[in-house]
């Protein structure tokens, strides 16, 4: 098939590590663990959300928290990041950098270090098996105390070049100022780890900027409302700063009332990298693949756009130099393959 997306190579670069689970494998681990699930993840799945209010992603928060707590042994976490790794090669990813909040993990897997160190294992073992490169971010949480932030960004500094790749912020954006973790990124920052807080999303500009003047933001987790600031957008362009846009997500949560309403061609169109991305597939219904389809389908992305997009996640990651050349090419491949089959197509056609 002439420029089938799951065979475009790409780097995906937002995607929570408990948002990738197999909606299969949730519902077989709570089986096995006797975890009840609430029927939004059941029989109702994908569940209807919207955060428009606090309310709203507290329901939001509440199962994703019940997702994760299906998550019992480690022989559950590997068998996560093991077919997260096989679904993402599906998906034509190359290069995939999973967040995770260990925190959320501590309780169950012997405090976060222990947690890390076997998320690192399985994520190493699961990217050699799959054929695929993962790096880990490290994510503190907008609602926790920044204290915990600033041990979390510790914990990413003493695994830096071990597998972990960044230092994140998630959770509602409408919680947590950014100052309040300006200390925890200047901990990653020294380590050189990238910086990824989410920005952008629930808030409109002014989070975007404080992510860039406190947090020194070197990628942003959606961006999307930047748009309503033309002064902001073209500081993203300049600093090409790339936005991690979910077009499913946006929708799903009430971010943008509908997929063209999602921003990904103006913020394209205006020089800002865009890294399309899934979040959650597990709460959202939908992976990578569906979400260029979107460019494609709704907002009138041409293969060699869509080629673009991927060069873009590319050269936003956090990839090796060697893997983002590798990368770079195989994008160039997918677009002359595509068009070869096309141009065969059309000839025999006549």
């Amino acid at each position: 098939m002439a420029h089938d997306l799951s065979a475009l190579p790409k780097a995906h670069l937002h995607l929570h590590l408990t948002g990738a689970m197999r909606h299969s494998t949730m519902l077989e681990l709570a089986r096995v663990h006797g975890v009840t699930l609430p029927p939004a993840l059941t029989e109702e799945w994908p569940p209807q959300l919207s955060t428009a209010d606090e309310r709203g992603w507290f329901r939001f928060q509440r199962l994703y928290d019940t997702a994760r707590s299906v998550l019992r042994t480690p022989e559950d976490l590997c068998r996560l990041v093991r077919e997260i790794a096989e679904d993402e090669r599906a998906e034509g990813s190359r290069w995939l950098e999973l967040q995770a909040d260990p925190s959320g993990f501590a309780a169950r897997y012997g405090g976060i270090t222990a947690f890390t160190e076997l998320l690192l294992e399985a994520a190493e073992k699961a990217a050699r098996a799959a054929d695929i490169g993962i790096g880990i971010i490290i994510a503190a949480n907008r609602t926790r105390h920044p204290m915990d932030a600033r041990t979390l960004a510790r914990l990413a500094v003493q695994y830096a070049g071990q597998g972990v790749t960044g230092f994140g912020l998630s959770n509602d954006e409408r919680r947590g100022p950014a100052a309040d973790f300006a200390p925890a990124f200047r901990i990653a920052q020294r380590a050189g780890l990238m910086l990824v807080p989410h920005a952008g999303e629930l808030v409109g500009p002014a989070s975007v900027t404080a992510s860039l003047d406190l947090l020194h933001a070197d990628r942003l987790g959606h961006g999307v409302r930047s748009v309503e600031d033309p002064r902001l957008i073209g500081r993203l362009a300049a600093g090409e700063v790339a936005c991690e846009v979910c077009p499913s997500s946006n929708v799903s949560l009430g971010v943008a009332p509908d997929e063209a309403s999602v921003p990904v061609r103006r913020l394209a169109e205006a020089g800002v990298p865009v890294a399309l991305g899934a979040d959650d597939p597990l709460l959202f219904g939908r992976r990578l693949v569906k979400q260029y389809e979107i460019a494609r389908d709704v907002h009138g992305f041409t293969p060699a756009e869509l080629a673009e997009l991927a060069r873009m996640s590319v050269r936003g990651s956090a990839a090796p130099p060697d893997a983002r050349a590798r990368l770079l090419a195989a994008v160039d491949d997918w677009l002359a393959a595509g068009a070869s089959s096309e141009n065969t197509a059309a000839s025999n056609t006549r």
